[in-house]
């Protein structure tokens, strides 16, 4: 058994008994200004898109294009568009996901999760929901914060070019 195995079984184990405060989709049953069932994300999102941002799943690290994106411009939330990150705030963190050091005034929301028994801030989009990824505290100055965020929950819009409109 995988030591990942052997935590996520124990974890599992506890929050069947209601040892753990956790519950799947820590920031479901919030309320947020975009509203959709999980079908209609299903329905709008890549199967890959919709499990991170609407299971709380996680990329494989190194996995995602963006982590090497170094252009100017602006990540977005890839379930409604709303936009997270400036590009100037980017860093590599050596960790294999795409990591920011400060989001955009107002974008995200924070809540606690227990998924690795210990807790853990997870991050999301205010304004949907979309789980993007943690922030831990050991990230560059001036905040030092480490925002690793899920490639597959962002998308890149370049410096120049318009941002999308906000989904509906």
């Amino acid at each position: 058994m995988t030591r990942r195995r052997l935590i996520t079984s124990a974890t599992g184990l506890l929050l069947g008994l209601g040892m753990l405060p956790f519950r799947p989709g820590a920031a479901a049953g919030r309320s947020f200004p975009l509203q959709k069932t999980r079908d209609e994300w299903k329905q709008l999102l890549s199967p890959a898109a919709y499990q991170v941002l609407f299971e709380e799943g996680t990329e494989r690290a190194g996995s995602s294009p963006l982590n090497d994106e170094k252009r100017a411009g602006t990540f977005i939330c890839a379930a409604c568009a709303n936009p997270l990150f400036d590009s100037a705030s980017k860093y590599d963190s050596g960790t294999g996901w795409p990591s920011f050091w400060q989001a955009l005034p107002g974008a995200i929301g924070t809540s606690t999760d227990y998924k690795l028994i210990y807790p853990r801030t997870e991050y999301h989009c205010a304004r949907c929901g979309g789980h993007q990824g943690h922030v831990f505290n050991d990230g560059p100055p001036p905040t030092g914060k480490r925002y690793c965020n899920n490639g597959v929950a962002l998308a890149f819009v370049p410096k120049g070019t318009p941002l999308p409109a906000l989904r509906t």
